[in-house]
Parts: C-alpha cells; sequence; structure tokens
C-alpha cells in the first residue's frame, strides 16, 4: 500500500472539522480524526455524549494514545486504548477509514501504527463511537437493518477494562478471546504482566496471572456466581451472567440503573481486579468490590489437599483424611508442599473406597476436570467411584438443589473455606480411613453418653451441695472481689496516660461519642501513630461500675478470638477508669438490622456470615478459651461489627468465670437486658452457658427477622418475638419471619435451619437447649435437627417475678433462690 492511497482531500479534511462545532460519533472514508495542535477538538462522541474518543498522553508522559475515556465525567478515565504496543512520538496522529474498509491509525511519515480490520467487505464502511462506549466498524447501509452486525469492534479487544455489555471469554467459532491485561503504569498503558481470563477446561475457570504464573482464581461457574466469589450476588447496582455453549464460553454484566456508571479494572499496581462505581456528589470512583480479598485468595496458598481458613492458626490447615507432607516444615514457607493422605488409595480396591463430604469450600483448581450436565449427585459419585484416578466430584450447578456433575482428576489445589455460601465437595477416601473414621464416631458417641450420665450426676450433686453452702458462696465471691482488686499489677496489659486518652478524644468531644452503655459513654480516638480507638470511659455515677471495669480487664485480657473485641489497653488514674479497644468502624450490630435503610446492606450471606461468626465466639468463651466464661449480657448493640462486616464479642463487664469444668452458678443480684435473659437467670438468679445460648437464639432471631425481641406482634395476643417466631413455626410460615428486606439475597433452605436452631436454642428448660459446639455444627452441616418445643418467655407483656409460667414445671436442673436485686439495662 503506497503512501497516495492515505491521503485525504483537503476540501473533505476542511468539511469534516468544520461540522465539529457539535459533536459527531462517526468518521466515513472521506474524514478523519487528527491529532494535530493537540487534539483540541479532534475527537468523536457518542450520540448521547458517554463516551469520547481522542488522542492523549497518560500521566506525565509525553507519548501519543488513541484512547476512549468518560466524556460526562470530569477525572479523565481512559477505558481503551487502541495503539497500547505503539505509542506515537508526536502529535502526527490521524485516524482514518481505507477504501478496504479498515480502521487504520498513522504516526510519523504516515507509518501504520495500528489497524483493526473488517471480517468482511463493506460497500461503504464507517467508523461509530457507541454510547457502550464500543467502537465499531460497520457497513452504513446495514446500519439500520443489522444494527449489531459488526465488521470489527473494540469491545473484542479490551485492555484494562471491562464495561458493561462487554463479553469477557472466548468465542469458540473464531478462536477469539477477550481477556484483560493491565497497564504497566498510570504512565504507561502498554499491556503489564497481570492479565486476567477464562481459562478453557471442561469446566471454565477465570484466573488472574502474573507474566505466566497463576496469581488469583475466581474459581468456576456454579450457576449462582463463580464458586471463589460467593459475596458476587443479586445487588440493586448490576446484573451479571455467565455463558457456556458449543459457540462461546464468557462472562457478562449490564446495569440495572442505566444512569449508574460502572467499571471493573485490572490494576498493575495493587496486584488486584477491582469494580468501581462514580459517585457523582463527590465527583469521585468508588471501590465498590475487589479480589483478590485476603492471603487465601493468593493462588494455591497451601498446596495439594491444603485448606486455607482465614482467622486460623495456622491459616493453613490439611483437608480431613491428610496430614502435612512434611510436619517438621509445615510453616508459610513450605505450606505449598500441601497435604498427602493418611491412608494411601489402592486402584485395585477402588470399588471399597468411599466419599468425604466437606462443605463451605471454593472448589479446586479445575485444569484436570469432566463435567456431565446430564448426571445426577448419584451418578456422579458412581462416575467418579469407577476411575483410580478420580479424587473428588460435586454438583456443577447449584441452582434448584443441585444437578450436573464435576469430577476432579490428579490433586486438588488452591481450596479455601469461607463462612457462608461456600460449595460442598465430596472426596474420595480409602475404605480403611473411613472405617477408622466410623470407628471414632461410635467411641465420641460412646464417650458422650458417659459424659451426659456423669455431668447429670454433678449437677445432682452440685444443686445439693449449693443449698447447703449458698452462704459460704457469698462470702467466696466477696473474697474474689478482693482478689480481683489485688490482680491489677499482674495484668499483661498496656496503661495509657489519662493525658494520652485526652489527646485522643480531642478531650472527651461530644463530636467523638460513639453511645453510651451501661456503665458510661464510648468515644472514638486516635493515637498519634494514626492508630484509630474506641474508649469506654466508667461514669463516675454508676454505683455498678467499679467491680464489672476490674472483671472486664481481668477477663478480656486473657481471651484471644477473631470474633472477640480486642482490649488494647486501659487507663486508671485517680477516679478515672477507662477501657481502650481496638475501634470498630461499622459500630454495632442493632444499628443495622434494626433501621430500615442500613439493614438492606445486610445481605443474606452477610447476615449468615455474623451469625455463624457470633457463635465461634462464644463456642470459644464457654470451651476453648483458658477460662470458662459465661458473658449474661449477650445482645445486637454488643455485637461490634469491624470493616470487613466481621461480628466481634464486645462488652464483658457482666461475664462470669467458671471453674474447673463448671458451667453453671447463681447469684443474688440478676443483671442483664430484658428480652435476651433466659427464664431461669431472669426469675431465679441461676446463669449458665445455656443462658448464653438462649441469648443466641433471640439474636438469631432479630437477625433473621430484623425485628427487635421486646417488640409487641399481635395486640390481641400479646406476643413477642419468640412467640410470634413459635406461632410461625407451628403454622408451617416459616418465610415470614424472614426480613423482607432480604428479597431474593436469602437461601431460603439456609435461613429456615437458622429459624430452626433459634427455637432450639431459646427452649425454656436450660437442658433442652443445644451447646455452642451443637449450634456451630448444626449451622455448618445439613444434618437432621430435633423438633422444638414450646419455648421460653412466651409472651410479650412483663413477665411477674412471683409467678413465672414455668415455676410449677419440673426441672432436674433448677434450684430457685430469692432475688435481692433485679438489674436490667
Amino acid at each position: 500500500m503506497n503512501f497516495f492511497s492515505f491521503v485525504i482531500p483537503i476540501t473533505h479534511i476542511l468539511f469534516f472539522f468544520s461540522g465539529l462545532s457539535h459533536a459527531v460519533d462517526t468518521i466515513t472514508q472521506s474524514q478523519s480524526i487528527s491529532d494535530g495542535d493537540g487534539g483540541s477538538g479532534r475527537s468523536l462522541v457518542s450520540k448521547d455524549e458517554r463516551f469520547e474518543l481522542g488522542f492523549f498522553s497518560p500521566g506525565s508522559s509525553t507519548n501519543r494514545f488513541l484512547g476512549i475515556w468518560y466524556k460526562n465525567i470530569p477525572l479523565r478515565t481512559v477505558v481503551w486504548v487502541a495503539n497500547r504496543r505503539n505509542p506515537i512520538k508526536d502529535l502526527s496522529g490521524v485516524l482514518m477509514v481505507n477504501g478496504s474498509g479498515n480502521l487504520l491509525l498513522l504516526g510519523q511519515n504516515r507509518t501504520v501504527v495500528w489497524s483493526a480490520n473488517s471480517t468482511k467487505e463493506a460497500r461503504n464502511p464507517i467508523a461509530q463511537l457507541l454510547d457502550s462506549g464500543n467502537l465499531v466498524l460497520r457497513d452504513d447501509q446495514e446500519k439500520e437493518e443489522n444494527p449489531e452486525n459488526y465488521l470489527w469492534q473494540s469491545f473484542d479487544y479490551p485492555s484494562d477494562t471491562l464495561l458493561p455489555g462487554m463479553k469477557f471469554g472466548w468465542d469458540l467459532r473464531t478462536g477469539l478471546e477477550r481477556r484483560l491485561s493491565a497497564w504497566k503504569s498510570p504512565d504507561d498503558p502498554s499491556p503489564g504482566e497481570l492479565t486476567w481470563g477464562l481459562e478453557l477446561h471442561n469446566y471454565p475457570d477465570n484466573v488472574m496471572k502474573k507474566g505466566s504464573e497463576k496469581y488469583y482464581r475466581g474459581g468456576p461457574w456454579n450457576g449462582v456466581h463463580n464458586s471463589g466469589e460467593p459475596e458476587l450476588k443479586v445487588n440493586p447496582v448490576f446484573d451479571f451472567n455467565f455463558v457456556s455453549n458449543k459457540d462461546e464460553a464468557y462472562y457478562i454484566y449490564q446495569m440495572i440503573n442505566k444512569s449508574v456508571i460502572s467499571r471493573l479494572v485490572l490494576n498493575q499496581t495493587l496486584s488486584s481486579h477491582q469494580r468501581f462505581i462514580w459517585i457523582e456528589a463527590k465527583k469521585a470512583w468508588s471501590l465498590y468490590a475487589s479480589v483478590p480479598k485476603d492471603n487465601c485468595d493468593k493462588y494455591n496458598l497451601c498446596g495439594a489437599y491444603g485448606n486455607c481458613i482465614i482467622g486460623e492458626s495456622p491459616v493453613c490447615q490439611c483437608l480431613k483424611g491428610f496430614k502435612p507432607k512434611s510436619a517438621e516444615t509445615w510453616n508459610p514457607e513450605n505450606w505449598s508442599q500441601g497435604c498427602l493422605r493418611s491412608k494411601k488409595l489402592s486402584c485395585q480396591d477402588k470399588h471399597k473406597d468411599g466419599f468425604v463430604k466437606l462443605v463451605g469450600l471454593k472448589l479446586p483448581d479445575t485444569t484436570n476436570t469432566w463435567v456431565d450436565e446430564s448426571l445426577n449427585l448419584k451418578q456422579c459419585k458412581v462416575k467418579c467411584l469407577s476411575n483410580c484416578s478420580c479424587m473428588a466430584y460435586t454438583v456443577s450447578d447449584i441452582r434448584g438443589g443441585g444437578s450436573g456433575c464435576a469430577i476432579w482428576y490428579g490433586d486438588l489445589l488452591d481450596i479455601r473455606q469461607f463462612p457462608a455460601n461456600g460449595q460442598d465437595l465430596y472426596i474420595r477416601m480409602s475404605a480403611s480411613e473411613l472405617k477408622e473414621n466410623q470407628k471414632i464416631k461410635v467411641i465420641v458417641v460412646i464417650g458422650a453418653a458417659i459424659g451426659v450420665v456423669f455431668v447429670v450426676l454433678l449437677i445432682t450433686y452440685c444443686i445439693r451441695k449449693r443449698r447447703t453452702n449458698f452462704r459460704g458462696k457469698l462470702k467466696n465471691d466477696v473474697i474474689i472481689d478482693q482478689n480481683i482488686e489485688g490482680q491489677k499489677e499482674d495484668l499483661e496489659l498496656p496503661l495509657f496516660d489519662l493525658s494520652t486518652i485526652c489527646n485522643a478524644t480531642d478531650n472527651f468531644s461530644w463530636r467523638n461519642k460513639l453511645g453510651e452503655g451501661g456503665f458510661g459513654p464510648v468515644y472514638k480516638g486516635t493515637l498519634v501513630d494514626g492508630q484509630d480507638i474506641a474508649v469506654k470511659r466508667l461514669s463516675r455515677s454508676s454505683g455498678q461500675g467499679p467491680n464489672e471495669f476490674k472483671n472486664e480487664v481481668i477477663l478480656i485480657a486473657k481471651l484471644q478470638h477473631r470474633n472477640l473485641v480486642k482490649l488494647l489497653g486501659c487507663c486508671i488514674q485517680g477516679e478515672e477508669k477507662m477501657l481502650v479497644y481496638e475501634y470498630m468502624p461499622n459500630r454495632s450490630l442493632d444499628s443495622f438490622i434494626f433501621d430500615k435503610t442500613r439493614a438492606k446492606v445486610l445481605c443474606w450471606s452477610m447476615r449468615f456470615h455474623i451469625i455463624c461468626g457470633i457463635a465461634r465466639g462464644l463456642l470459644y468463651l464457654h470451651e476453648d478459651s483458658r477460662l470458662r466464661i459465661i458473658h449474661r449480657d449477650l445482645k445486637t448493640s454488643n455485637i461490634l461489627l469491624d470493616s470487613r462486616m466481621n461480628p466481634k464479642i464486645s462488652d464483658f463487664g457482666l461475664a462470669r468465670i467458671c471453674g474447673g469444668d463448671q458451667t453453671e452458678g447463681t447469684t443474688n443480684r440478676v443483671v442483664g437486658t430484658y428480652g435476651y435473659m433466659a427464664p431461669e437467670y431472669a426469675i431465679d438468679g441461676l446463669f449458665s452457658v445455656k443462658s448464653d445460648v438462649f441469648s443466641f437464639g433471640i439474636l438469631l432471631l432479630e437477625i433473621l427477622s430484623g425485628k427487635r425481641s421486646r417488640g409487641v406482634f399481635h395486640s390481641d395476643t400479646s406476643l413477642n418475638l419468640i412467640g410470634h417466631a413459635w406461632e410461625l413455626w407451628r403454622e408451617g410460615r416459616h418465610s415470614e419471619l424472614i426480613d423482607k428486606c432480604l428479597g431474593d439475597s436469602c437461601t431460603f433452605s439456609v435461613a429456615l435451619r437458622c429459624f430452626h436452631v433459634g427455637l432450639l436454642c431459646v427452649q425454656l428448660h436450660p437442658e433442652e437447649r443445644p451447646s455452642m459446639l451443637s449450634v456451630v455444627t448444626m449451622l455448618s452441616s445439613d444434618n437432621s435437627l430435633p423438633e422444638p418445643k414450646e419455648p421460653g418467655l412466651y409472651v410479650g407483656k412483663s413477665l411477674s417475678c412471683e409467678d413465672p409460667p414455668w415455676r410449677n414445671q419440673q426441672s432436674s436442673s433448677t434450684n430457685y433462690i430469692s432475688i435481692t436485686s433485679l438489674d436490667a439495662r
């Protein structure tokens, strides 16, 4: 092709630029766009002025590129670049359509620096910028009849950005791959080492790579979302889908509200894939979501058969039936060595093998997989069992109870555990391993039965002992309080100066006040190193405060768990007594679930995550901590939420230590919050780990329904939340309890299970309530649950201490005492 084939008659150029006083979205063979003197006014603008195409220099670079950016956003945000690999060194750039229907970008000496070739010959080719941000080549004579019949389109050749309507994946008919590649830097749009594409295995998987190495894997599509991205769910901002057939395999999203502007971008500087939304009021992009989210998202961090669990120590755990390949070197530097089977498989005995079901997982790397959408789960098991190379199987589509079959061959790589919305995976085990597990289960059952008998005998003995020694108990309580005072010097806890706290809180300014609890106000503060803190200041007028203050310092200083608020230190100076906690930016749970607007933020997966986190925190207090702790004041305002909406139990001012294996106690001073206190505690002062279980049940029902426990639901029956829930349960109207704002985000089967567990927790008699270990197990499994009986505190009106409804019912573990003080908050 010679030089003269590119020459445009001067009259045509003048005609074109004379029309640029108003926006144009199209160029024909007789028109072009020239960079000229900085490109002022020389651009294409889409019909509704959403996008603009022209020449630009990124960042501090002087190189010139042809790109597309948002026209209606003042902050220039480039979404596509034509000549990424071939920058133009001066202002000589010209974009034109030649006689063959190809789009050409010319640089110095009229050389072609970039081109887009038409897929077929056109009689009247034009280039047009659409309101979607798509630059297309089309035949002008077919524009009206076939508006989407493009000869070429920029959406098929993305840069670092995925826009609504763009397909991310493959056209299997032509072999075209639509893959994102990050800019090398803000000054250089050439393709960097960070890429994101769809890998075409039998079970397609989206993968982010650094060079040739996998860096992050989103997991295969399961019919609802990518397996490794359970947070990708139905939302009011955008709609999304994955299409896979013989012609195409791709992910696509569309904006539900067309006025909302959103983009997905690959960022090499942060090694992340981010979704942004434009906030017009702030004139800025707001980060909506980003992956990788945490260390467990790092590809294959824990090696073969390793399971990455955020919050565990170590974070890498071997799957059930496996052990570290090297126990001596099982540390962060060697986790990638992975795990191996405790009992080896034998191909000769393959039909004797079985499977262990693991729940809540990100499905393994799909490189070596086989999929058949026509098989069910039972057929999938048979298929896997018949091949000794098959290591695991599951359903390929989780919708409607599950369908299809996905099978893994070889080692299972890149697995992680999710607190909610993970998937089931059935992993192959040898017959000997399964038999050994069965023996262990039998031993555990027998041991549990013996334990129950022992506990019953022990409880009977303790009740009799308590009746005869109650006065001695009160005397001992006084001695314990004296011992607490003496332990102040032994606390391994930082002490803050009063001046430090005053500076951090701006002298306890009302602007920094977060709220006020039973023992005084709480303030936000910022230390000199920039760390945010929450300061709980004991009210001087609170007659009940000092003992609870000492109690909380001693208790929480010894507790370490991801679902308990962290105590950073305390301040004891003169009459001032303060506790310094880690700051929880999302405040307390009640500020969300009881607020009609903010409740919408708590989708079902987030609520279930919070429920499970509270349960794990209580389990730690009851069974796993160095001290057995009964909280005694568990309620929504004492559940704080961190920046990632992880729940943390707070306020241990009323908590009690139980010595050794002790699980209950009595008090002549009942303190707590009406609506959350168990019947035996509110009326008779009997507290135990089962009192906390009752409070947890109330919490669970509140989170599920979005209603306060003490509200009256029906004036004619005076039903409170427990009574209302029980009536709905008895009548089979389960869905009516679920918060209406959850909408389609709610997984009804899981919500129903939570409803069931909640009722079991609020049973009238303590011995009929499950332990927190059982609660955690019930929430994370599909095992059948016992039917709940009529719960305690069934009414909405105030209870009478003189005539409680359970007073005349027998209970083997109840010891009634007189109450000299009844305090509630």
